[in-house]
């Protein structure tokens, strides 16, 4: 199946929730563990162990381990490889962005099954153009995985770039909207949902304009403790709703050690999130 047509599934199944597996330096110490690579396979194969069973997806942040070298990275394997086993979706964020051949070596890294870190889908920054995302699109189709493009975030540096006007093949557009453009023409036609998705933050102010009817998924980061709500989901993706899934790290993470506080957690959030519409 395509990523689009086991992302549909797997919200329906399993809520609306995304849990960030991010092992920030401090989380491990609330959770009285060492900031060594020991300290965060107990932390991160907890955490998959708790919830993975229990939630549509799991995004483990790449950065917090690379910070180990190559046993931080053999952390991640495992626990990309038994997220999918407990049958939760991976998505993979490393917001990677590159033009040509270096591209196409993040996309075999990350998207072809035969990586050890391959995933279901990852996150790609657009902003050397889109069309440098060319090598990530191919390989996503070739094995049915997805892409989660950034395309308004909430960071408050985020307008610079993404709010600026420009003209291209779509018209005098927002950056943004230009992303959201080419995401819709990867999605046309696909039932019942495109595998080709936007990042568009949970806490983003104001009135951006975004048109967000683009027939693919969207990860919507910053939701529970950073700010975002139900609410704020639908205010901010109207009719797009029912294809948002909403991303929350520490909500959950800040539950542990203990498995069945961060189960909660999650129960709680999909609660909360369980049928959004317009």
């Amino acid at each position: 199946m395509t990523f689009g047509t086991r992302y549909v599934a797997a919200l329906a199944e399993r809520g609306r929730l995304c849990v960030g597996i991010d092992p920030h330096a401090s989380l491990l110490l609330d959770w009285g563990l060492d900031d060594t690579v020991a300290g965060l396979e107990r932390f991160a194969l907890s955490v998959v162990e708790a919830v993975a069973p229990y939630c549509s997806l799991v995004k483990p942040q790449s950065a917090f381990y690379e910070r180990f070298g190559s046993a931080g990275v053999a952390v991640l394997e495992r626990v990309i490889a038994e997220s999918r086993d407990a049958g939760a979706l991976v998505l993979l964020d490393v917001k990677r962005g590159d033009i040509g051949s270096t591209s196409q070596a993040y996309a075999d890294a990350y998207l072809d099954p035969r990586s050890p870190l391959a995933a279901d889908a990852v996150t790609v920054s657009p902003f050397l153009g889109f069309g440098s995302l060319t090598p990530f699109v191919d390989t996503a189709r070739a094995h049915d995985a997805g892409l989660f493009v950034l395309a308004a975030t909430s960071n408050k540096e985020g307008p610079e770039i993404q709010q600026a006007v420009t003209t291209d093949e779509f018209g005098r557009r927002t950056v943004s909207n230009t992303v959201l453009d080419h995401l819709r023409v990867l999605n046309d036609g696909a039932d019942p949902l495109g595998s080709f998705g936007a990042v568009v933050g949970a806490t983003i102010g104001g009135d951006r304009g975004l048109e967000l009817a683009f027939n693919g998924p969207i990860l919507a980061p910053g939701y529970g403790e950073q700010g975002g709500t139900a609410a704020d989901i639908v205010r901010i993706f109207g009719a797009a709703a029912p294809h948002v899934a909403a991303s929350s790290s520490r909500g959950v993470l800040r539950a542990g050690p203990d498995a069945e506080r961060m189960r909660d957690a999650v129960r709680r959030a999909n609660d909360e999130l369980a049928g959004l519409t317009a």
